[in-house]
């Protein structure tokens, strides 16, 4: 039996560009304060952006669209973890941690690829969550993903 509390990277993307299309990789790189080498978003707060994918079902299913998760121009999906409400904790996808810094808020592009797209992706982390990397490592999809647990005071 699973343990609900472990979840399981689903896939990874690099962004070539603004606007570029996302290319999909099965392993990838993360250096700390930096990103995913070979993304086109490097440094600051929001160095990996990550949408889990039961959130993207759930809004795929509510509009009656179809599209890919690649149209959210995340870098990570993850299944079996609830990013909603995440900030200030730390993921764990195999060795590397990602310091939460937020959700992700939707934007204009989301609108373009369904009517209503941006709107359902407003509610409950639908938009997902962006990450600081704060260990450089390699992951690779399939990769085991928990929280980190919580220090006690």
């Amino acid at each position: 039996m699973e343990n609900p509390l472990h979840g399981k990277l689903e896939a990874i993307w690099l962004k070539r560009g603004k606007g570029a299309p996302m290319d999909t990789r099965e392993r990838a790189t993360l250096i700390a304060g930096r990103g995913l080498v070979g993304n086109a978003n490097q440094g600051g707060k929001r160095q990996v952006t990550i949408i889990a994918k039961e959130r993207w079902e759930e809004i795929m299913q509510a509009l009656g669209a179809q599209l890919p998760p690649t149209r959210r121009r995340a870098n990570l999906m993850v299944s079996g973890i609830d990013l909603n409400n995440s900030r200030g904790r730390t993921l764990v996808i195999g060795a590397c941690h990602l310091r939460i810094h937020g959700e992700t808020r939707p934007c204009e592009l989301m609108e373009a690829a369904w009517p209503g797209l941006q709107e359902a992706m407003r509610h409950n982390w639908g938009g997902g969550a962006f990450a600081e990397v704060l260990n450089d490592g390699e992951i690779a999809r399939g990769d085991t993903v928990v929280w980190q647990a919580e220090q006690s005071r």
